[in-house]
């Protein structure tokens, strides 16, 4: 589970108030809008198994106002190292936790 909401990021911070996570991984802030699907990475953030309060991930590009963006909870399986974030959009590598199929993640816009 990701938990946040609708947040100032004019600081070049987003955060989760809460992630829970079955595994090490990574809280990955992808842009999306209305569709819903999960665009480019713009920040990411480390996590522990289990639940962690406060994740923050510093914006590695710019985001407006209005804009909306996808925390969503990523693996650290299939990389080639430990602890470096390497997934790129429709890679395998670092990529998205899906317990039952479906995405672990929460949309909110920037304001």
């Amino acid at each position: 589970m990701v938990e946040a909401m609708d947040q100032d990021v004019s600081n070049g911070v987003v955060s989760a108030t809460k992630v829970v996570a079955p595994e090490n991984g990574w809280m990955v802030v992808h842009r999306t809008d209305a569709e819903m699907a999960p665009g480019p990475d713009v920040g990411y953030a480390p996590l522990r198994a289990g639940e962690t309060m406060d994740v923050a991930a510093i914006l590695q590009e710019d985001v407006m106002p209005g804009d909306m963006l996808m925390l969503m909870v990523h693996s650290e399986e299939g990389g080639m190292t430990t602890g470096m974030f390497e997934y790129t959009l429709g890679a395998t590598e670092d990529g998205p936790i899906k317990p039952g199929g479906d995405l672990v993640m929460s949309v909110i816009t920037a304001e």
